[in-house]
């Protein structure tokens, strides 16, 4: 899940959805802007999500009287969220792109090769998902408008109230897959690869009037860049975000590339984030909590949403298999197959249920333990926390 960071945040108020006997999943409308309420019963809070802006906002934990508590529920019946990855083979990535980009796939692109997920198999995840799951983020090993059945993907996520989104490099579109995004997503994101067809596909975006984000994968090799034009406002003009996705060691992703909390440059990149007014907006993968909570004192925490992974959302290979993160798809130490079985059942697996065991008995006595649940399950080293009360969980699946 990504995270816009926010100085001041609209309180919400939701003083007529409360209650707890209300429809599961309900279209509303508000003026010209439509939302749709979700009640979860079983952990009793109320979401509600704008498919047109893609505002987000939920509920504290609602007491026995109707009243929110302010207690953040620690997790969904059905994942709000889940991460497709339709793509089982990347061509740019086999080629080298990636890698001449200064790109770290941690879907190890360059070398792996899987057939992409079919339309049938990807119609019954949307059909399962239908009046459960606000958004499905599409991706996998490779840049998803090269799927062979790209339009159809997103027509039927469409056409069953699911908002699509997508990250491509940008380096195989063309003027019919732009008219595709602008029918049919709520917001493409273009990989930072600093290359001319990066720059060209932001334009073509920004031009056909679709939301545009830029996710910048952020470690050693790309924090002096972020820096530099962050504090020279130097990313295109037009763009919505620019989100920031911490290096992981995945894949071909490498540990001499992760970022240390002591490292000064750490430090400064988050001081700026915290100090610094941009022509954009500024978000961040879940990953990069840890750091935001200890790194910056002017950002409103309310907008700082921790590891998602296995709570409120999940990712599914091109093969079906769900995973709680899409960082497990190498090791696959947490996978549950799905070929011959259902969404609910993964997200009700012992495999998921140990991997939420890592938030529950991680950090207990620090003060921030609710805003941070000890950062990430799968890599423990890139938690950007250097507190004593840092006491990772040992998962044993």
């Amino acid at each position: 899940m990504l995270i816009y960071l926010q100085k001041n945040i609209l309180q919400q108020k939701f003083n007529s959805v409360l209650k707890l006997d209300k429809n599961k999943y309900i279209p509303l409308r508000n003026g010209d802007i439509h939302m749709i309420k979700k009640v979860d019963k079983k952990n009793r809070f109320v979401s509600m999500f704008n498919p047109k802006t893609g505002f987000y906002v939920r509920t504290g934990i609602i007491d026995e009287n109707g009243k929110d508590t302010g207690i953040d529920p620690f997790m969904t019946t059905f994942p709000e969220l889940i991460d497709v990855g339709v793509m089982g083979h990347c061509k740019h990535g086999s080629s080298g792109l990636c890698i001449k980009s200064g790109v770290q796939c941690y879907q190890n692109g360059l070398n792996t090769y899987q057939p992409n997920m079919s339309l049938e198999n990807f119609k019954r995840i949307v059909d399962e998902c239908r009046g459960k799951t606000y958004q499905l983020a599409l991706g996998g090993r490779g840049d998803v408008d090269q799927h062979e059945q790209f339009k159809e993907i997103l027509s039927y996520c469409k056409n069953n109230n699911i908002v699509p989104n997508f990250t491509s490099s940008g380096l195989g579109f063309t003027d019919n897959i732009i008219d595709i995004c602008k029918q049919y997503c709520g917001a493409v994101a273009i990989s930072w690869y600093r290359q001319e067809h990066t720059l060209k596909a932001i334009n073509m975006l920004l031009v056909a009037g679709i939301k545009t984000n830029i996710h910048y994968v952020l470690g050693k090799n790309s924090i002096d860049e972020a820096i530099e034009r962050l504090k020279t406002n130097d990313f295109p003009k037009g763009i919505n975000a620019v989100i920031f996705l911490l290096h992981k060691p995945v894949g071909l992703g490498k540990e001499n590339n992760i970022l240390s909390i002591n490292n000064d440059k750490v430090r400064t990149f988050y001081s700026i984030v915290d100090t610094y007014e941009f022509d954009f907006k500024i978000g961040f993968d879940s990953c990069n909590v840890p750091a935001l909570v200890n790194l910056t004192s002017n950002l409103n925490k309310d907008s700082f949403d921790t590891c998602e992974a296995g709570r409120w959302s999940m990712y599914i290979t091109a093969d079906m298999k769900a995973l709680p993160c899409s960082f497990d798809n190498q090791d696959l130490k947490w996978s549950y197959d799905i070929s011959n079985d259902t969404i609910q059942n993964a997200w009700d697996s012992q495999q998921f249920e140990n991997f939420r065991n890592y938030f529950k008995m991680s950090c207990n006595n620090c003060r921030d333990k609710l805003s941070c649940l000890g950062g990430c399950p799968i890599k423990r080293q890139i938690v950007l926390c250097e507190r004593k009360e840092k006491i990772l969980f040992e998962n044993q699946n």
